[in-house]
């Protein structure tokens, strides 16, 4: 069968030199999440919760690290989790490898996290509302909208059972989506971050830019991060990592399509189909179709 290719590592097409982009997660969690840049942060949560930046004054950064033990971690999840004032805590991360089971996978940490607010024996009333807000490179919910809100709502009346429950999914690709084009507002501030995240070039960073103080200011820190050594080496080792992962999956997913290549192949062996015919249809070489018939003859 025909290897597909693994994309390569993102960067950010720019005259001024290397820029790492800000969908890698390493480089996402050093921009949003560093304490310094809290306003950028604020801008964001802003914009995707539609609730007024006052509310977010008093925001707790809770998980900093970043060493390069973490960054190069299989298992390591870059996420930003911040608690405000009123104990509310929301958890942000860019998932950058395609999970099948998405929804699944959310409702499990949105719920770790909601029940880590309580001991037991405490009384419910300790529970605070946890937001999770999802940052997809793939296409993840079959609604033709970039950005989608979720809550716990009773069927027929939409009346919303509690508040504690909020799961946001933004997803990137569909800004490319040909079937949303005319639907997107480009002048609404989550399609201005999710674009920001998205761009792979420095023009389309500097039109935004000018729209939104806060992606300039975001962008004139990703410029400094991209200079700094330490920081590039760090972005690199993530790159390398995610390289990997995305490779496993590529080469999991072709070993099962060769898997149901070949017992296709088998099945039209079997019914005297010509070599040329099981060709078209498995994308079998006719190497890999004769020795089938070798095997089977044996």
């Amino acid at each position: 069968m025909v290897k597909k290719g693994i994309s390569k590592v993102r960067r950010i097409e720019s005259n001024e030199g290397f820029l790492m982009s800000p969908k890698n997660d390493f480089a996402f969690k050093m921009l949003f999440g560093d304490p310094k840049n809290k306003d950028i942060l604020i801008s964001f949560l802003s914009a995707v919760m539609k609730i007024k930046e006052e509310r977010f004054e008093e925001l707790e950064l809770i998980n900093t690290e970043l060493t390069r033990e973490f960054v190069e971690d299989k298992k390591g999840i870059l996420d930003i989790r911040v608690k405000l004032k009123d104990g509310t805590e929301i958890d942000i991360e860019i998932q950058l490898s395609y999970t099948k089971y998405m929804a699944e996978r959310t409702l499990f940490y949105w719920s770790r996290m909601y029940t880590g607010n309580i001991e037991s024996g405490d009384s419910y009333s300790k529970l605070r509302k946890c937001v999770t807000i999802n940052i997809l490179d793939f296409v993840s919910t079959p609604l033709d909208k970039v950005h989608s809100k979720y809550h716990i709502i009773e069927d027929d009346t939409s009346y919303k059972l509690t508040d504690v429950l909020e799961i946001h999914f933004l997803e990137l690709p569909k800004l490319r989506d040909e079937k949303l084009k005319g639907k997107i507002d480009e002048d609404d501030e989550t399609v201005e971050w999710m674009m920001f995240l998205e761009a792979d070039k420095k023009e389309v960073l500097d039109v935004l830019g000018n729209k939104n103080e806060k992606i300039k200011k975001a962008t004139s820190i990703l410029e400094i991060m991209s200079k700094d050594k330490k920081t590039r080496m760090l972005y690199e080792a993530r790159e390398a990592e995610l390289h990997d992962q995305a490779t496993k999956i590529e080469e999991a997913r072709e070993e099962g399509e060769y898997k149901k290549a070949v017992k296709i192949a088998k099945n039209l062996i079997k019914k005297g189909m010509e070599v040329e015919f099981i060709k078209e249809v498995t994308e079998l070489t006719q190497k890999e179709i004769e020795e089938l018939k070798n095997q089977m003859n044996n």
